[in-house]
């Protein structure tokens, strides 16, 4: 019987492709996104915060409506498996209502941040937990914004909160590990802004439209974008009056000294319980900064007083900050604020908490940029050992586990080769040193050591090379 033969038809080729806002990190970029992380996490210790970890995916009902509705549009929403269709409501599929359907079709989502899961991390383990709770995190969020330079749609972030104390102590510290941070990352020219969300209140409240104090806030936040017309033009839509509007216009402008800015937002603030609260909790913070200075080495930060500073983000009730870097066209690279209720939300009344972030991806831009990652950020493989036939292999093995042990980074290249290839496979992979082990080497128990970016040689018995390596 012959034989027969099925042909198949040939796979069409994929061109590989990463999805938009999204980046891959060689070990190179690693090492230094490690040094970033290992810096900041180092200061958060430093100042009494634990570390913990929460899923990547929340139930969707979690993150919803706590973002305000700009931010709710940016979470990324998890399709059901299976026939996600079979549940959905057939009336909201045939009025083609996406809002509607996704409830239906869509239970979890990607974390748009870190500050939510940990409110809900508090609510379902308070009874294991000591107030007040002080954590800090470092793992990815994801947002379905337009990418851009700086703006990414998965991205770290380093949150460092407290909750469980209404203490003003907190946001002075804040102030600290921003200016301790970033400095230790090489950083010296940045400003640490600071608002209070009772202030923005106050001034929705003295212009008669308190219940538009989300809608002034998410159009004043975006004066650095869009300029004092732009902002205009968006309050009116958003339902404020041109007269209304020229009574914000100064308070938006507001010049001078921090303490300046003060004093003239107690005279316009005047008839506002809560406007002159937040002023009163902003001096209190500067009193804790100028305190917790007194007698520190750390340099002063430069501290500003920006009234336009919003967030945009609906849980923000007391103090806000935002960091900015002076030294490289880019948007804010840190953030935070106080949250007076947001536990509230999962059924935990009352528990206070304030937080900051830090904004790694940008940082890392920001380094790259200025040229501030130091040479060990970019180490890796210290020395390479040759490999010129099974014998010198053999004889390697023991001096790789030496070097090892002795905290020296150390390859043995993995088969015999040409010289040539290598030296070029140390040289691509930025490696300083390469032993050389031949007959001779293993007969006197001396070594070649050459430096791979001076070209120099010695000969050096093996404690020799680890002791220098180790410098």
């Amino acid at each position: 019987m012959p034989f027969s033969f099925c042909t198949f038809a040939p796979m069409s080729t994929i061109k590989p492709s990463l999805a938009k806002g999204t980046r891959d990190f060689s070990p190179q970029e690693m090492v230094k996104r490690n040094y970033i992380f290992d810096t900041i996490k180092k200061v958060f210790k430093k100042y009494g915060y634990a570390e913990i970890q929460t899923p990547a995916m929340e139930n969707l009902s979690t993150l919803t409506g706590k973002y305000g509705d700009e931010g709710d549009k940016l979470i990324f929403k998890i399709l059901n498996s299976g026939d996600y269709l079979a549940k959905a409501n057939p009336s909201h599929l045939s009025a083609m209502n996406s809002n509607a359907l996704i409830s239906s079709i869509s239970e979890k989502a990607l974390r748009y941040d870190l500050t939510v899961p940990f409110a809900r991390y508090v609510v379902m383990h308070q009874n294991d937990i000591a107030l007040p709770f002080k954590r800090f995190q470092v793992q990815p969020v994801w947002r379905a914004d337009r990418p851009q330079k700086g703006r990414y749609r998965e991205f770290y972030q380093c949150d460092v909160d407290v909750v469980g104390s209404e203490s003003l102590l907190n946001e002075a510290e804040f102030v600290l590990i921003y200016q301790e941070a970033l400095s230790n990352l090489g950083m010296t020219d940045f400003t640490i802004k600071l608002n209070n969300r009772k202030i923005l209140s106050g001034i929705a409240e003295i212009i008669g439209k308190p219940e538009l104090i989300v809608d002034m806030t998410v159009a004043i936040d975006k004066l650095d974008k869009i300029g004092l017309d732009g902002v205009s033009k968006e309050l009116l839509e958003r339902g404020f009056t041109a007269a209304e509007i020229d009574q914000l216009k100064p308070v938006i402008l507001l010049d001078g000294t921090n303490a300046e800015k003060l004093e003239s937002l107690k005279s316009v603030l005047a008839t506002s319980v809560i406007g002159l609260k937040g002023i009163e909790e902003l001096e209190k913070v500067f009193t804790y900064v100028k305190g917790l200075l007194e007698n520190s080495s750390l340099k002063h930060p430069d501290l500003e007083l920006d009234i336009t500073l919003a967030r945009g983000l609906n849980y923000y009730t007391g103090s806000i900050f935002e960091v900015k870097t002076n030294e490289a066209q880019m948007g804010s690279i840190c953030g935070g604020g106080r949250y007076d209720d947001l536990t509230g939300m999962f059924g935990l009344k009352g528990l206070t908490g304030v937080g900051i972030s830090f904004g790694a991806d940008r940082i890392y831009d920001v380094l790259q940029e200025l040229n501030l990652f130091p040479e060990s950020a970019a180490a890796g493989t210290r020395v390479l050992i040759s490999n010129f036939d099974a014998e010198a292999e053999l004889y390697a093995l023991p001096l790789l586990q030496q070097l090892r042990e002795a905290g020296i980074a150390a390859e043995l290249y993995p088969s015999s080769a040409k010289l040539k290839k290598q030296m070029s496979y140390a040289d691509d992979k930025s490696i300083p040193y390469v032993i050389l082990i031949g007959s001779d080497e293993m007969q006197s128990g001396i070594l070649t050591l050459k430096n791979m970016l001076t070209g120099d040689q010695q000969k050096l018995a093996s404690t020799a090379i680890i002791e220098l390596l180790q410098d």
